[in-house]
């Protein structure tokens, strides 16, 4: 697990979704969609997911007690090691962490104490990759959340 102060990796994510974009909902049709696999511990709900693309799914949960979001990306089946990234971000106070690097079932999990603020979130698997950008606000959020997301090849 890695602690940035900016987001590098969603930058990236952002400049290759400029050069392909794939929509998330036709991008999930082929095989089975990977299940939350519960690793970001007691009390943490799933409260948003996409696919990434044919290869996984990222989650994005929530512990209403310690006011924390989690990410992990979880790929479909497990298989040879393979490049992913879990990632999420206080769009608030600019903290964010990822998980990356070659794993057989999942990356991550990922926290960030996010209670009452937007967070970016998304994942990627081998070259397929999911964003979620200014999304799952909390009710004290004073502002109408942005809520673009991105998922396709990196």
């Amino acid at each position: 697990m890695k602690t940035v102060g900016a987001s590098v990796i969603a930058a990236a994510a952002v400049g290759a979704g400029m050069r392909a974009a794939a929509p998330a909902a036709s991008a999930a049709t082929a095989g089975a969609a990977a299940s939350y696999n519960g690793v970001c511990g007691s009390g943490y709900k799933v409260v948003n997911s996409m696919p990434v693309g044919s290869t996984g799914t990222v989650y994005l949960t929530y512990n209403a007690s310690n006011g924390k979001n989690c990410t992990v990306t979880v790929r479909n089946s497990t298989g040879s090691p393979t490049y992913m990234v879990a990632y999420v971000r206080n769009v608030d106070t600019n903290e964010d962490q990822y998980d990356e690097g070659e794993y057989r079932s999942y990356a991550g999990p990922v926290y960030v104490a996010a209670r009452g603020a937007c967070v970016e979130w998304g994942g990627v698997i081998g070259s397929q990759q999911a964003w979620n950008f200014g999304s799952n606000c909390g009710t004290l959020a004073a502002r109408t959340p942005q809520k673009d997301w991105f998922a396709g090849e990196r």
